[in-house]
Protein backbone atom coordinates (compact mmCIF):
# COMPACT_ATOMS: atom_id res chain seq x y z
CA UNK A 1 0.00 0.00 0.00
CA UNK A 2 0.89 3.42 -0.50
CA UNK A 3 1.66 5.51 1.95
CA UNK A 4 -1.46 8.03 1.10
CA UNK A 5 -3.61 5.18 1.06
CA UNK A 6 -2.60 3.94 4.75
CA UNK A 7 -3.46 7.48 5.96
CA UNK A 8 -6.87 7.73 4.29
CA UNK A 9 -7.55 4.59 5.79
CA UNK A 10 -6.52 5.52 8.95
CA UNK A 11 -8.47 9.09 8.57
CA UNK A 12 -11.66 6.99 7.60
CA UNK A 13 -10.94 4.51 10.75
CA UNK A 14 -10.42 8.17 13.32
CA UNK A 15 -13.65 9.10 11.29
CA UNK A 16 -15.65 6.75 12.39
CA UNK A 17 -14.25 6.77 16.01
CA UNK A 18 -15.48 10.54 16.01
CA UNK A 19 -19.26 9.10 14.60
CA UNK A 20 -19.39 6.60 16.75
CA UNK A 21 -19.21 9.15 19.78
CA UNK A 22 -22.51 10.91 18.57
CA UNK A 23 -24.77 8.50 19.76
CA UNK A 24 -28.81 8.69 21.48
CA UNK A 25 -29.54 5.76 23.59
CA UNK A 26 -32.93 4.44 23.00
CA UNK A 27 -34.58 2.76 25.71
CA UNK A 28 -35.71 -0.41 24.63
CA UNK A 29 -32.83 -1.73 22.53
CA UNK A 30 -29.05 -1.49 24.16
CA UNK A 31 -28.18 -1.10 20.31
CA UNK A 32 -27.78 3.19 20.23
CA UNK A 33 -28.66 5.11 17.75
CA UNK A 34 -25.18 6.37 15.46
CA UNK A 35 -23.21 7.92 13.17
CA UNK A 36 -21.13 5.34 12.59
CA UNK A 37 -22.33 3.66 9.61
CA UNK A 38 -21.71 7.12 7.63
CA UNK A 39 -18.34 6.86 7.60
CA UNK A 40 -17.99 3.30 6.96
CA UNK A 41 -20.57 3.83 3.40
CA UNK A 42 -17.86 6.66 2.40
CA UNK A 43 -15.46 5.05 2.70
CA UNK A 44 -16.04 1.72 0.88
CA UNK A 45 -17.46 3.94 -2.14
CA UNK A 46 -14.49 6.35 -2.13
CA UNK A 47 -11.99 4.17 -1.21
CA UNK A 48 -12.62 1.36 -3.04
CA UNK A 49 -13.81 -2.35 -1.46
CA UNK A 50 -10.32 -2.95 -0.01
CA UNK A 51 -9.19 0.11 1.02
CA UNK A 52 -12.72 0.32 2.60
CA UNK A 53 -12.53 -2.72 4.65
CA UNK A 54 -9.07 -1.89 5.60
CA UNK A 55 -10.75 1.29 7.09
CA UNK A 56 -13.16 -0.85 8.80
CA UNK A 57 -11.07 -3.05 10.35
CA UNK A 58 -8.58 -0.89 11.91
CA UNK A 59 -11.70 0.91 13.01
CA UNK A 60 -12.50 -2.36 14.95
CA UNK A 61 -9.34 -3.68 15.75
CA UNK A 62 -8.47 -0.68 17.60
CA UNK A 63 -11.26 -1.28 19.54
CA UNK A 64 -11.14 -5.05 19.98
CA UNK A 65 -7.87 -3.90 22.12
CA UNK A 66 -9.77 -1.44 24.29
CA UNK A 67 -9.61 1.84 23.04
CA UNK A 68 -12.26 3.74 23.71
CA UNK A 69 -13.52 4.10 19.80
CA UNK A 70 -16.80 2.31 20.25
CA UNK A 71 -20.11 4.22 21.21
CA UNK A 72 -19.83 5.78 24.51
CA UNK A 73 -16.31 5.90 24.69
CA UNK A 74 -15.73 1.93 25.07
CA UNK A 75 -13.64 -1.04 23.52
CA UNK A 76 -12.55 -4.16 24.23
CA UNK A 77 -13.58 -7.53 23.46
CA UNK A 78 -16.24 -7.56 25.32
CA UNK A 79 -17.97 -5.09 23.45
CA UNK A 80 -17.87 -6.96 20.41
CA UNK A 81 -18.94 -9.91 22.03
CA UNK A 82 -21.88 -8.12 23.82
CA UNK A 83 -25.17 -7.46 22.18
CA UNK A 84 -23.71 -4.64 19.61
CA UNK A 85 -20.80 -6.86 18.30
CA UNK A 86 -22.09 -8.21 15.58
CA UNK A 87 -23.41 -4.83 14.40
CA UNK A 88 -19.96 -3.37 14.83
CA UNK A 89 -18.01 -6.27 12.85
CA UNK A 90 -20.68 -6.30 10.56
CA UNK A 91 -19.04 -2.36 9.64
CA UNK A 92 -16.78 -4.40 7.79
CA UNK A 93 -19.21 -6.07 4.88
CA UNK A 94 -20.70 -3.08 4.98
CA UNK A 95 -17.73 -0.90 4.09
CA UNK A 96 -16.90 -3.68 1.07
CA UNK A 97 -20.39 -4.20 -0.44
CA UNK A 98 -20.36 -0.36 -0.51
CA UNK A 99 -17.25 -0.10 -2.01
CA UNK A 100 -17.76 -3.35 -4.64
CA UNK A 101 -20.93 -1.99 -6.04
CA UNK A 102 -20.16 1.45 -5.47
CA UNK A 103 -23.34 2.80 -5.68
CA UNK A 104 -26.38 3.45 -3.48
CA UNK A 105 -27.21 0.19 -4.34
CA UNK A 106 -24.40 -1.06 -2.71
CA UNK A 107 -24.77 0.41 0.35
CA UNK A 108 -28.16 -0.45 0.72
CA UNK A 109 -26.15 -4.37 0.42
CA UNK A 110 -23.93 -3.45 2.94
CA UNK A 111 -26.52 -1.95 5.51
CA UNK A 112 -28.42 -5.24 4.62
CA UNK A 113 -25.13 -7.17 5.62
CA UNK A 114 -24.67 -5.77 8.90
CA UNK A 115 -28.29 -6.07 9.92
CA UNK A 116 -27.46 -9.76 8.90
CA UNK A 117 -24.65 -10.16 11.28
CA UNK A 118 -25.61 -7.77 13.95
CA UNK A 119 -29.34 -9.34 14.37
CA UNK A 120 -27.66 -12.80 14.34
CA UNK A 121 -25.39 -11.60 17.23
CA UNK A 122 -27.74 -9.85 19.21
CA UNK A 123 -30.26 -12.88 19.04
CA UNK A 124 -27.15 -15.36 19.98
CA UNK A 125 -26.00 -13.42 23.12
CA UNK A 126 -29.55 -11.87 23.99
CA UNK A 127 -31.47 -15.29 23.75
CA UNK A 128 -34.54 -13.07 22.13
CA UNK A 129 -35.94 -14.35 19.31
CA UNK A 130 -35.00 -12.85 15.46
CA UNK A 131 -38.42 -11.26 15.06
CA UNK A 132 -37.78 -9.91 18.56
CA UNK A 133 -33.76 -8.77 17.32
CA UNK A 134 -35.44 -7.46 13.95
CA UNK A 135 -37.33 -5.13 16.32
CA UNK A 136 -34.97 -4.03 18.73
CA UNK A 137 -31.88 -3.47 16.18
CA UNK A 138 -33.21 -2.92 12.46
CA UNK A 139 -36.78 -1.38 12.46
CA UNK A 140 -35.98 1.55 14.49
CA UNK A 141 -32.65 2.25 12.27
CA UNK A 142 -34.62 1.56 9.01
CA UNK A 143 -35.01 5.45 8.64
CA UNK A 144 -32.03 6.78 10.04
CA UNK A 145 -30.00 4.60 8.32
CA UNK A 146 -31.23 5.49 4.77
CA UNK A 147 -30.77 8.92 5.37
CA UNK A 148 -27.15 8.01 6.11
CA UNK A 149 -26.92 6.58 2.75
CA UNK A 150 -28.35 9.66 0.97
CA UNK A 151 -25.42 11.89 2.42
CA UNK A 152 -22.79 9.76 1.86
CA UNK A 153 -23.97 9.62 -1.85
CA UNK A 154 -23.85 13.07 -2.03
CA UNK A 155 -20.48 13.38 -0.02
CA UNK A 156 -18.98 10.73 -2.69
CA UNK A 157 -20.19 12.78 -5.36
CA UNK A 158 -18.80 15.89 -4.35
CA UNK A 159 -15.20 14.00 -2.80
CA UNK A 160 -14.78 11.95 -6.08
CA UNK A 161 -11.44 12.08 -7.46
CA UNK A 162 -10.04 13.97 -4.30
CA UNK A 163 -8.09 11.02 -3.03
Amino acid sequence: MKTKDLIICALFAALTAVCSYIFIPLPFTPVPMNLALLPIFVAGALLGPKNGVIAALVYVLLGAVGLPVFNGSTGGLSILAGPTGGFIVGYISCAYLSGKFNNPAGSVAGLLSCYLLGTFWFSFVTGSTPAAAIAMCVAPFILGDCLKIIAASALVRRLKGKF
